[in-house]
């Protein structure tokens, strides 16, 4: 059986991005992937708390898509993940509404992976980084997988980006079909 794939992205600068822009060609367009721009469907930032959480019900595998902002998520993931991953819901001891799904991390860093490296200058490992996430996957009874990362984009060429493109595209239908 094929699983499905949210994809929610969130980029509060797309117009200035040449990776990510070229990342999310397509996305919407493949078979069992929900592509979910969380800053286009809430520029007011009001999200609607019900849409998302049926949403989460209808896919197997959930991902965040994004670039590492302040060794974190863009704001409006951390709205929405207040807001729709409710006690109770997603958590707590009735909480069971997401059990047993997959959660992904698909992430760019302007850094490149040495940068996520011990001893580095950042400090922290990309993982460590994502704590909180790991964290909330567990708490909502989530399979945290290994994240999917593109990094150093301030130096990509356009041929990298490129096959950074057709490595996702690859990536996806590989959780499609497992």
């Amino acid at each position: 059986m094929k699983r499905r794939v949210l994809i929610l992205f969130a980029h509060p600068a797309l117009e200035k991005s040449r990776v990510n822009k070229v990342l999310i060609q397509g996305l919407d367009g493949l078979e069992n992937v929900t592509f979910h721009d969380l800053y286009e469907a809430y520029p007011d930032l009001e999200i609607h708390i019900d849409a998302e959480q049926k949403l989460l019900l209808d896919h197997d595998v959930i991902c965040f898509m994004h670039p590492l902002y302040w060794y974190s998520t863009p704001a409006i993931l951390k709205e929405w993940q207040d807001l729709v991953l409710t006690h109770g819901w997603a958590y707590g001891s009735k909480g069971n509404e997401l059990a047993g799904k997959s959660f992904q991390s698909i992430i760019t860093t302007g850094g490149p992976q040495r940068a996520y490296e011990n001893p580095d200058p950042n400090r922290l490992s990309i993982i460590e980084l994502l704590a909180p996430l790991v964290q909330t996957a567990h708490l909502c009874k989530m399979d945290f997988l290994t994240p999917f990362l593109v990094q150093g984009t301030h130096m990509i060429t356009d041929e990298q980006i490129n096959s950074e493109k057709q490595r996702l595209d690859l990536f996806l239908q590989n959780h499609i079909n497992s």
